[in-house]
């Protein structure tokens, strides 16, 4: 006989495998506005089409802000997320959803469900909302309790899973060390999240993606991937860029930008804006071309902390220096 927790595991398993067929994005809110922009661009990306879950995040620390004002924990496990209740993150995770439907259409077509999630050591617990309309289309308001931010956005992931995690990004400029031994928020999802992440910093739609590309079979995928993706875009537009160090690769760097231009035809009739060949530094060269861009996709450089202290990475340094958003993809 099955015991409750093999149910569980089953039943957790069964969902997520749904969830595969799907594009879900994970919206971290924390008021700020790079919160919200994000929020905006996943509105773009798959807002309306029916295939497409947006969860909107807000993660606090344990019990915060729950011992004033008399309040009943039983009723407010059951009405918090509906309830105006001056909570951390309630008002936050509303103006998301305000964002993303109008009041009036929220009652009339969506159906909704609200979930309570006990969590050792604070009164309220996980809570969420989830709106469901007929098109199949789904926006979930996700309250989650962890020691902190970062931990709270990892731990979501294993429940999700999901495609892409969209979060404010820390300020343009760290230095390799200091991002490294202490790391942001955003800087700890993007080295840590099994899924692609965007990390928003000035992000101004509609002008497009630039993709980098080195002729690896990993800059292959990547390019693939980022096509796929900006198709989700009612415009979409990704330009390409390859670098060389040196004068005697540039004839290299020409034919990998030529061959990714045709695989993408070939393969998803998809063609590029524009594409570039540069000489120099890679990290400066994408950062200077990249500004021009909504945001600079890049593949994830795999490396491991001391690697990121000693060696740094194109990936990891342009995310510390771009003056825009950079997507890391996997």
């Amino acid at each position: 006989m099955r015991t409750e927790e093999e149910k569980y595991r089953e039943k957790l398993e069964a969902l997520q495998n749904k969830r595969r067929n799907r594009f879900r994005i994970l919206v971290c809110i924390d008021g700020s506005d790079e919160g919200y922009l994000g929020l905006k661009y996943a509105a773009r990306m798959g807002g309306q089409r029916p295939d497409c879950d947006i969860i909107l995040l807000y993660v606090r620390p344990i019990d915060q802000g729950l011992h004033s004002g008399g309040l009943q924990v039983r009723i407010a496990r059951e009405n918090m997320l509906s309830w105006g209740l001056e909570l951390p993150g309630i008002r936050r995770l509303k103006t998301g959803l305000e964002l993303l439907v109008g009041d009036e259409e929220l009652k009339k077509e969506w159906e909704v469900e609200t979930t309570n999630t006990i969590v050792d050591g604070d009164p309220l617990g996980d809570n969420k909302i989830e709106y469901r309309h007929s098109s199949g289309r789904t926006v979930v308001l996700k309250l989650k309790v962890a020691p902190d931010a970062a931990s709270g956005i990892l731990d979501q992931y294993e429940l999700g899973p999901y495609n892409l995690i969209i979060t404010g990004s820390a300020k343009q400029g760290r230095g390799r060390l200091r991002a490294t031994l202490t790391p942001s928020v955003s800087e700890k999802v993007a080295y840590h999240a099994p899924c692609s992440v965007l990390l928003v910093r000035n992000l101004v739609p509609g002008k497009g993606h630039l993709v980098c590309i080195d002729g690896s079979d990993f800059s292959t995928q990547i390019v693939l991937q980022e096509a796929e993706l900006a198709a989700r875009f009612p415009d979409p537009k990704v330009s390409a860029i390859c670098v060389s160090p040196d004068a005697e690769g540039m004839s290299k760097a020409e034919k990998i930008v030529v061959e990714a231009s045709h695989m993408l035809k070939r393969e998803l009739n998809f063609e590029l804006k524009e594409t570039y060949v540069e000489v120099g530094d890679p990290v400066e060269k994408i950062i200077e071309v990249g500004k021009n861009y909504s945001a600079i996709v890049l593949g994830d450089s795999g490396k491991g902390t001391m690697n990121r202290i000693l060696g740094g990475g194109v990936s990891t340094d342009v995310l510390r220096l771009a003056y825009n958003s950079v997507m890391i993809m996997r």
